[in-house]
């Protein structure tokens, strides 16, 4: 990707870093943007040498929402214009919903302000670091229109349902430091200390932790959420527990601790689960 691509993708030793890319608007997203973000996302998921991912903005500004710039963005006219290079609508908004289904980690380098679908994007990563003066706000009912990304379904989750309705209703704005305390942020640092600290923490994923294991857990995290069901849910696990169990890196893992070496290992991210194991189908 050039510099003038809307994102740039990084790759070192396991970790990718996705930039937002268009400093000048604030990051504010282009249906273009945001076919190619999802784009990498599932690209980079794909690739057995990536370990983790951050998503970042280049410049002052992590993402200032929808580029309104060039007309109506939320109509199905402005929408059906695209459809034919990036895919359909419904295809993109089934994008979205993958990206829980993806076996690897995605932190989020809030390093500036998140606001509208600037937010709602990075409630969609596993984890994010934001910086602790960032500007954000879910602002989309002071616009006339409603919040997107299935916030109303994952915000509750995350923060509980009287702190997400307190936000999805008002449009506050409020500052990355509060975003930490509700638990919609692991952690608020200083903004120079934003995508160092995320980066950190992708190395240490990918240099520590078993690719299987990684995905495995993330994905039975998700299908938490939507398992009603908890003696359901204590069975696919405790199955998983058991069949992880007999894999090499449970060996690996196991032997390379006693031996007080570096593991190096073995079972691929994209691991194919056993039969009556279907989580987040």
């Amino acid at each position: 990707m050039t510099d003038e691509s809307p994102i740039l993708v990084e790759i070192d030793d396991g970790v990718a870093t996705i930039t937002l890319n268009r400093p000048d608007k604030l990051n504010a997203i282009t249906l273009e943007m945001d076919g190619k973000l999802f784009e990498a996302l599932h690209r980079l998921d794909a690739d057995e040498h990536v370990r983790a991912i951050v998503v970042t903005g280049a410049g002052r500004a992590f993402c200032a929402g929808f580029d309104l710039s060039g007309g109506d963005v939320f109509g199905e006219d402005a929408h059906a214009a695209h459809d034919s290079a990036l895919g359909t609508s419904s295809e993109r908004i089934d994008e979205r919903a993958g990206l829980w289904r993806l076996r690897t980690p995605i932190i989020g380098a809030i390093n500036g302000a998140a606001v509208g679908a600037g937010l709602t994007l990075a409630c969609l990563f596993d984890i994010n670091i934001v910086a602790e003066d960032a500007k954000l706000g879910f602002v989309f009912t002071r616009r006339g229109i409603l919040p997107d990304a299935n916030i109303h379904w994952s915000l509750p989750r995350l923060i509980g349902t009287q702190k997400a309705l307190d936000l999805l209703l008002t449009g506050r704005m409020f500052r990355g430091a509060e975003a930490a305390e509700m638990g919609l942020a692991l952690r608020a640092v200083p903004t120079e200390d934003v995508l160092t600290t995320a980066t950190e923490l992708a190395r240490d994923i990918a240099a520590n932790t078993s690719a299987a294991a990684v995905g495995i857990s993330k994905q039975l995290v998700y299908s938490g959420w939507c398992n009603t069901d908890p003696g359901a849910a204590i069975r696919d696990e405790t199955q998983l527990v058991w069949w992880l169990g007999t894999q090499p890196d449970a060996i690996e893992g196991v032997m390379s601790f006693m031996e007080k070496r570096e593991p190096v290992w073995k079972v691929s991210k994209h691991v194919e689960l056993p039969d009556g194991i279907a989580m987040l189908a």
